[in-house]
């Protein structure tokens, strides 16, 4: 295993130096006071360890530790810290791979032993393939091969969503300044800037499996999630919908087998407030496409079909009034009475938890329905 030592001072160069001696049989090809990204490109394209100091002047460690990810995502990074033992828990807490000054043979040799392991693992990568497709329709998963569908196990739950929110924006330079805003406006401009690069070291990591596909560059003002031969199933479901032929019944199972894709709300299984205007707008395109498909079989005299299908646009939005009224209308044509009763029932509920009346239109159809059925 080649690596190298960064710290600015000499004499922990040094000491460091000894210890790892000690501890390893280790090809130790440079100690450097001084790390430049730049300058040093080509050594850290070569190298498989580096222990690097957490705090150096002018310099944040943990910045510079994702930055060096960028341009070898298969790396190793160790931090060296001074910290008091609060802050070295806030580095577990984080997954991050340390060890305390002054630095002790026995706790080298289980570091070691611990990154010996995780390079095995990483030895088990996946198999290549043209495209990745990444489902977020409902759950974060990745289907690595054909309907096998992994999901990731990430180190912090921000790390998830600082993921999906890259992913979001995909293409695009994401500010630095906005990230810490969204994801930790609780903290201090310094801690959370701190938070943002442990973040982001840690995604890098999660993402080497996937390396050939998904990659985060770095620029000064921010971050932009660089993706290739990637198929997100949402991207996809929304291409394939919107360049649909006209609908009529000779394609509308077309339109039903693209309506399949749609597997759940977009990034339905969480909470992010950021999500919710696509969420919507998405949702928007599912209904009215639904309503295309179940006014298609209403016009056909498929009135089963209809039913089925505003019976979903129902079940996702409650209070649509217009789809309430249909599937009521076609109950009614179908002489199912018990469900016309519980539909005009159903709505009229939905509609008082938001403050809101049935319209009269509907109001005094139902009337004259419960008249003259």
């Amino acid at each position: 295993m080649k690596a190298i030592l960064v710290d600015d001072e000499p004499l922990a160069l040094e000491f460091l130096e000894i210890q790892l001696k000690k501890a390893s049989n280790i090809d130790l090809i440079k100690k450097l006071t001084h790390l430049d990204i730049n300058e040093h490109k080509d050594l850290l394209e070569k190298i498989d360890l580096i222990f690097l100091d957490i705090e150096m002047p002018g310099k944040n460690g943990l910045e510079l530790g994702e930055q060096i990810l960028e341009i070898n995502p298969h790396i190793e990074i160790v931090f060296v810290t001074a910290y008091d033992q609060y802050a070295v828990q806030a580095f577990e807490l984080h997954a991050l791979d340390y060890v305390l000054k002054p630095v002790q043979v026995d706790r080298l040799e289980k570091t070691l032993a611990r990154l010996n392991i995780h390079k095995d693992q990483m030895k088990q990568t996946l198999p290549k393939s043209n495209y990745l497709h990444i489902n977020v329709c409902g759950e974060l998963t990745f289907e690595t091969e054909e309907n096998t569908y992994e999901t990731i196990p990430w180190r912090t739950a921000k790390a998830q969503e600082l993921f999906l929110y890259l992913l979001h924006y995909a293409g695009k330079t994401v500010r630095k300044s906005e990230l810490v805003e969204l994801l930790w406006p609780e903290f201090e401009q310094q801690r959370g800037y701190s938070q943002l690069y442990t973040t982001i070291y840690n995604i890098r990591k999660t993402l080497n499996k996937f390396n050939s596909h998904l990659s985060i560059k770095s620029v000064q003002i921010g971050y932009t999630l660089i993706i290739q031969n990637v198929l997100i199933d949402i991207v996809e479901w929304e291409n394939e919908i919107t360049s649909a032929p006209p609908i009529h019944i000779e394609t509308v199972e077309l339109y039903e087998k693209i309506m399949d894709q749609y597997t759940g709300l977009y990034l339905g299984d969480y909470d992010y407030l950021w999500a919710e205007a696509e969420r919507f707008r998405l949702e928007q395109l599912w209904i009215k496409a639904a309503k295309k498909i179940a006014n298609c079989y209403k016009q056909n005299n498929y009135l089963e079909e209809a039913v089925k299908w505003y019976s979903k646009i129902c079940d996702l939005r409650p209070d649509d009034e217009q789809a309430n009224f249909s599937l009521m209308k076609l109950y009614a044509a179908l002489e199912y009475g018990l469900l016309v009763h519980h539909q005009y029932e159903q709505l009229k509920q939905e509609l008082a938890e938001l403050s809101i009346e049935v319209s009269y239109e509907i109001k005094k159809w139902y009337e004259h329905w419960r008249v003259h059925k």
